[in-house]
């Protein structure tokens, strides 16, 4: 028998109608054992997340602000009341919305009250599909410094697993060495679930979320861009890394390093086969070639300019260095040979600029050093691209054939992507054209 994770978002369980669709995905597969729920998110766009809300109360109470709680949390009670009598569930968890009220008055802490929107929400949905309920406090485990214990973690969870045939485990919290709540930074419940999978030795870990799976292109860019079939861990880094809305690079490497693949599903399309993502594919779509593309804006180009800097031993390290001291990380690294660039994101220097310059200056006495800003960089991946010929070539006849300039060309040994430097009025355009290109 097989062993399937499952991860529902906050817009899969948004209402009691959701939590009907969720059942049916679960009961519909004997193999998806166990479930990790994120807080209720928006029903609508003027809707407000639960998590926020929580956060907002847990502000309220800090500022003594009573009469501001009370209507806060009032809201939240009203959430979860409503998906109970939408779900005709004989559940009363009154005691514990008190419990969590009373908590939070009294300084439970900020993590522990944000942890308690997918407390809920799992009671809830264990209740309604017949699993059992694990709290991820009992299981999921931070070390002092607030970074997870994997070991610990993954070691406990599979001995608790083992006792159940099936189970809902909240999503975003666990526990730190002293007792207390601590939730993950971004992405909670995604990890979350990518740790059940490993510790439970799942086939496939299932994200279901609003999409329908991980998109070629951003949806607010390019009209209706298509889905991506099969992507793997490293183009998936890629597009993540460049600003594409899909996972976390943090909820995939506990699945990543074990050789689990991640099916990213749309729970009101659950008939779509969505995006699975794994570890190495050999094949590609000769149609299209690439895989996808991501972008983001806000960088600075700093050019340090030297004649013979090429045959000067230690040049570059001691430009690097100046950066290093100022704690600012780099993004790439263009040069020629009298040249030297180092992309950076503009809000690293914002306010340096002239100490940054005199630093550069000092250490390695330049002909000139200057700094640009308004840079956007656009990711074009596709692990096809090494076997395509010409590839470079089409991505730069149909950004020329936009009107836009190419500031910046960056491309690695291993071929899997091809970074280009746009400005940021061209950012739109230039994504467009690029796609236009590869889908037609």
């Amino acid at each position: 028998m097989s062993v399937i994770t499952v991860k529902f978002g906050g817009s899969s369980l948004a209402d009691a109608e959701h939590f009907k669709m969720v059942a049916g995905i679960v009961k519909a597969n004997p193999d998806r054992r166990f479930v990790v729920p994120s807080a209720p998110g928006k029903r609508s766009k003027e809707d407000t997340k639960v998590t926020d809300l929580l956060y907002e109360c847990y502000r309220l109470s800090k500022e003594h602000d009573m009469p501001g709680f009370e209507a806060c949390y009032g809201k939240i009670c009203d959430r979860y009341t409503s998906i109970i009598k939408g779900l005709s569930l004989s559940f009363d968890i009154s005691g514990e919305l008190e419990y969590i009220k009373k908590a939070i008055l009294m300084r439970a802490g900020r993590d522990f009250a944000a942890s308690r929107g997918e407390y809920l929400n799992s009671l809830i949905l264990a209740k309604y599909i017949g699993y059992d309920f694990v709290d991820a406090e009992n299981v999921i485990f931070f070390k002092e410094n607030g970074t997870l214990d994997m070991d610990l973690t993954v070691s406990a969870l599979a001995f608790e697993l083992k006792r159940h045939e099936n189970a809902v485990i909240p999503g975003f919290y666990g526990q730190m060495p002293n007792g207390t709540v601590k939730t993950f930074s971004r992405g909670g419940s995604d990890i979350t679930g990518s740790i059940v999978a490993l510790a439970s030795k799942s086939d496939i870990y299932e994200n279901w979320t609003d999409v329908s799976g991980v998109m070629m292109a951003d949806p607010r860019i390019v009209d209706n861009p298509l889905v991506i079939d099969r992507i793997t861990y490293r183009e998936l880094r890629e597009l993540s890394y460049m600003g594409a809305s899909v996972l976390h690079e943090d909820a995939t490497f506990p699945v990543r390093n074990a050789g689990i693949p991640i099916n990213v599903r749309n729970t009101n399309k659950p008939e779509d086969p969505g995006t699975m993502i794994v570890s190495s594919a050999k094949a590609y779509d000769r149609k299209h070639v690439i895989t996808g593309i991501a972008g983001k804006k806000g960088f600075s180009v700093i050019t340090v300019e030297s004649v013979m800097m090429n045959s000067e031993v230690g040049f570059g390290r001691r430009v690097l260095e100046v950066f290093e001291e100022f704690g600012i990380s780099f993004e790439h690294l263009p040069s020629g040979i009298d040249t030297m660039s180092v992309i950076v994101a503009t809000s690293e220097i914002e306010g340096r600029e002239d100490r940054i310059i005199r630093s550069l200056k000092h250490s390695v006495r330049p002909d000139r050093v200057s700094i640009e800003n308004g840079l956007a960089l656009i990711a074009v991946v596709g692990r096809g691209m090494v076997k395509a010929k010409g590839t470079a070539a089409r991505i730069f006849k149909a950004v020329s054939d936009a009107n836009v300039n190419i500031r910046m060309i960056d491309q690695g040994s291993c071929e899997l992507n091809i970074i280009l430097g746009v400005d940021e009025n061209d950012f739109e355009s230039a994504q467009k054209a690029i796609y236009g290109e590869f889908v037609k």
